[in-house]
């Protein structure tokens, strides 16, 4: 049996914590977990709780996006490339 899925997800995006957790999924927003005392402030301390966690990082933020991938931890990058396709694909459908 698959361990569950726990996701952290990136300031920029914060509430799709509440909406994934709707969903089923173990999801949790780094600016709550800052208002709740922790302190992630960095880039590197966001990367490095999701890791201690055994977390996915959902961030928008290149740069974590790189050290994530540097460091072999899982993450999804929604980038400008991403949002991009999804306009186009909305666009092509209307």
């Amino acid at each position: 049996m698959s361990k569950p899925i726990k996701i952290l997800i990136d300031e920029m995006d914060d509430g799709w914590d509440d909406k994934l957790r709707k969903l089923g999924y173990d999801a949790y927003s780094v600016k709550k977990l800052r208002s709740d005392g922790l302190k992630l402030r960095t880039d590197y301390s966001v990367i490095n709780y999701a890791k201690e966690n055994d977390m996915i990082l959902i961030t928008r933020d290149t740069e974590s996006g790189q050290a994530c991938e540097e460091n072999d931890l899982p993450f999804i990058l929604l980038d400008n490339e991403e949002i991009f396709k999804i306009v186009v694909d909305k666009l092509k459908n209307i």
